[in-house]
């Protein structure tokens, strides 16, 4: 099979962001209005009184420190607790592809490419805007980009798992050069009401270009030297959100249709899963973990990378070896390792080696190796 590259990345970031103090200023007051509003319930017994949350505690269980967002008025509205965004018309380009747009063209510009020698457009993301028609066409349309285009969703692997394709459709000659994009607006699909998840997501998107190795023009090169995906189904990560939530009423707008998860249990069943991942497909390469120079984790939760780290190094990793971004940009899904990437790679030297890695709801595990050109 013909040598492929990486040769080029994109980040788009919202033009907002939002602060532990402020997101939790907003749900301390939410909290105080729900209580309030049902005190004689709550003095009843017959319903439980919700619990503030606080600065230290988001830190602590996360890492995160801040995230950037698409709006924030809306989010830090205690009556709201949502964006406030308006729908656009048909004829107007989505805001998810808008995203995707700027993306695209930062990593064109690193790539040394233009539209014209991309042959598809893969958007792989945790959600999208609509089922139809596919974003990936849309973005394919805006860039002005011949060929084909369609969207994947395998949650926080949406875009190591599409790496993968995308280097199966340059190696069968599908394509000359593959324009992968993750457009995660996060803050859609998470409830800002819930103490245990409202402070985990951010937006942001990434783009990735792929293509043969012998034809590459870029500075910025990583020949892809191994990949590896895995799925086993799990409900610790699960949203019910769908078409079919008509059906029965009774569910419309219940919690089960935003983001929810087993914190605890996610932890306790990725962390080890993530670290043999790594470890098979480094050896796979041809590698043994001493020769890799970085590892660019799932940014979801700094406790969980730096087990990771942990269990594959023997001791905490420096740094430089598994660089973070989710203070910043708290979890933005698929989008969190390509960031980490993306940010963290210029510095490496020619032929010094690392690993992609995500994982999330399914369970989906997907890692890549790479070696700088």
């Amino acid at each position: 099979m013909k040598p492929v590259v990486i040769s080029g990345t994109g980040l788009f970031t919202p033009p907002y962001s939002i602060s532990n103090d402020e997101l939790v200023t907003a749900f301390n007051a939410y909290v105080e209005l729900h209580n309030a509003e049902h005190a004689k319930a709550i003095a009843a017994g017959t319903m439980a009184a919700l619990e503030p949350s606080s600065s230290g505690f988001i830190e602590k269980a996360s890492g995160i420190k801040s995230r950037y967002v698409m709006e924030k008025e809306g989010i830090l509205d205690p009556t709201r607790m949502t964006s406030r965004i308006a729908e656009r018309g048909d004829d107007e380009l989505s805001l998810q592809a808008e995203i995707c747009v700027a993306a695209a063209r930062d990593a064109l510009t690193r790539a040394g490419r233009v539209a014209a020698d991309i042959d598809m457009v893969l958007v792989a993301a945790s959600n999208m805007q609509r089922p139809y028609p596919a974003m990936a066409v849309e973005v394919q349309e805006a860039l002005g980009i011949e060929g084909y285009g369609f969207d994947m969703n395998v949650a926080c692997s949406s875009a190591t798992f599409g790496i993968q394709t995308a280097m199966a459709a340059v190696q069968t000659g599908q394509a000359r050069a593959v324009l992968v994009l993750n457009p995660e607006i996060t803050s859609a699909h998470l409830n800002f009401r819930d103490r245990d998840s409202h402070f985990i997501f951010g937006d942001a998107c990434t783009a990735i270009i792929i293509e043969a190795a012998d034809t590459a023009v870029g500075e910025h090169q990583f020949e892809i030297l191994e990949s590896k995906l895995k799925t086993k189904f799990s409900n610790n990560i699960r949203n019910n959100f769908g078409f079919m939530n008509r059906f029965d009423e009774a569910g419309m707008g219940k919690d089960d249709k935003l983001f929810r998860q087993q914190g605890r249990k996610v932890f306790k069943e990725v962390c080890p899963m993530a670290a043999e991942m790594i470890r098979d497909t480094v050896q796979n390469a041809g590698l043994e973990l001493g020769q890799v120079s970085r590892y660019w984790l799932h940014q979801a939760n700094l406790n969980m990378n730096l087990l990771i780290a942990r269990t594959l190094l023997g001791r905490d990793a420096e740094p430089n070896e598994a660089p973070v971004i989710l203070d910043t940009y708290a979890n933005t899904s698929s989008a969190g390792s390509i960031i980490a990437f993306h940010s963290y790679q210029d510095d490496l030297p020619a032929g010094a080696h690392g690993v992609i890695c995500s994982f999330g709801a399914g369970y989906s595990i997907g890692c890549v190796v790479v070696r700088k050109k």
